[in-house]
């Protein structure tokens, strides 16, 4: 369940937005319990994940694929492939990659994603 948390600015509420919905750039990753792929990329890509440049600039965070999302995404679709990579911007989708390209290509694949986001703006 997503929480808000009201903050007191000037005299106005300001309500705080979801982490996933953060103006900068995240990633979400989209699983299945099961998936061999999604596995693999616990193993191979999880552990440095956060450490990685281009993880740095999106974190990640984990949805199962039969849900629940989050409240108030914008996706061109609904993910149905196991593991897919949806780069959000401030809740909406700006590009996805379906599958897992396994580790040597991954980051490849991820900074790919981040220059399409730099070219939409």
């Amino acid at each position: 369940m997503w929480t808000r948390r009201g903050l007191m600015a000037g005299g106005a509420l300001l309500m705080a937005r979801p982490l996933w919905a953060a103006p900068g750039l995240r990633l979400m990753m989209v699983r299945r319990k099961g998936c061999v792929y999604c596995a693999a990329w616990d193993r191979e890509i999880g552990p440095v994940y956060a450490r990685h440049p281009s993880g740095r600039m999106a974190p990640v965070f984990m949805v199962d694929v039969e849900g629940p999302y989050p409240d108030g995404l914008a996706l061109d679709r609904r993910p149905w492939l196991s593991p897919s990579f949806i780069l959000l911007r401030g809740g909406t989708e700006v590009a996805r990659f379906e599958g897992y390209p396994g580790k040597d290509r991954f980051f490849d694949v991820l900074d790919a994603m981040l220059d399409e986001a730099r070219a939409l703006g």
